[in-house]
């Protein structure tokens, strides 16, 4: 059995001290955005106790599905540099980066030198997206879809190079029969796109997993807890979203903190069996409590 934990969307706190030649362009809207909405929302005490509770599953890997920063300032990359570094080793976690870690041009490469083995794994070629973790008998397959965007715009890009690396990949840990579990931050199904926040090529990646199928998806960005699926090659692919992993409770946009724990097994026919368990704050109580118990596979 293997047991994988998926957090998302830390959206680490407080924000660092800025002059008026930080908030150039972009920036500026987003740090408005922090002050007015989202910096009673996102707390870094919501964070710390469900990271606690978390790391107490002592789950075999982690996924981080993205925007573990705000505005990609330096000090926020390095601050998320050192809380992956707490969170655990570079070999049982992997980071697929988000639209916040990808805030201006620039951010991304930045995040990628300081958070290193964390957003690093087998590639097929120079490319760094897709890359492939293996876990046991689960191959975690971390894309990105995280580019700068103009203000105001939380969209993601998948193109057509990273579907065709993508379906390679797919192909090869299929034939090898690993449990293979795709991370993107934005969500690729289509009940979820948004001309302002969506997924521009998530109809690509949508037929790139009904060709060669895959086992689970993973996705944050929205912040909040979601089961859909997709097409597979054979059968439906689970599509799992969670809520900001720094969310309090209260927050009128947003689920409260949770994250999810995956049990991963063979069945009786050598196929796979997939169990979710959900934990997380209520919007009542300061209890994490397990919210919700279902097989999804």
């Amino acid at each position: 059995m293997i047991t994988l934990a998926h957090i998302s969307d830390i959206h680490l706190s407080p924000m660092p001290e800025l002059g008026w030649r930080d908030l150039m362009g972009k920036r500026l809207t987003g740090y408005l955005n922090w002050k007015i909405k989202r910096h009673g929302e996102l707390n870094s005490e919501t964070l710390g106790r469900l990271v606690a509770h978390l790391n107490a599953q002592n789950a075999d890997f982690t996924a981080v599905t993205g925007d573990l920063v705000n505005l990609a300032m330096r000090e926020e990359v390095d601050r998320a540099g050192k809380w992956l570094e707490a969170l655990g080793e570079p070999h049982k976690i992997a980071v697929c980066p988000g639209n916040h870690d990808a805030y201006v041009p620039g951010a991304l490469e930045c995040a990628q030198d300081v958070w290193g083995g964390y957003m690093r794994g087998e590639t097929l070629d120079e490319a760094v997206f897709p890359f492939v973790r293996r876990v046991g008998e689960m191959a975690v397959i971390s894309c990105s879809s995280a580019v700068p965007t103009r203000p105001f715009l939380a969209v993601g890009r998948f193109d057509e190079k990273q579907a065709e690396r993508l379906g390679r990949i797919l192909h090869v840990m299929g034939e090898a029969d690993y449990f293979r579990t795709v991370l993107i931050h934005h969500p690729p199904n289509a009940e979820l796109q948004h001309p302002s926040f969506g997924l521009k090529g998530h109809k690509l990646f949508r037929q790139v997993i009904a060709e060669h199928g895959a086992e689970l998806i993973l996705h944050g960005h929205t912040h909040r807890s979601s089961i859909h699926s997709i097409p597979g090659k054979g059968q439906e692919v689970p599509v799992v979203g969670v809520a900001a992993a720094s969310a309090a409770q209260g927050g009128t946009l947003d689920d409260p903190a949770r994250y999810n724990l995956f049990r991963i097994e063979r069945n009786g026919d050598g196929g796979w069996a997939c169990t979710m368990r959900e934990y997380g704050f209520q919007r009542l109580g300061s209890d994490i409590v397990m919210r919700l118990q279902m097989r999804i596979r």
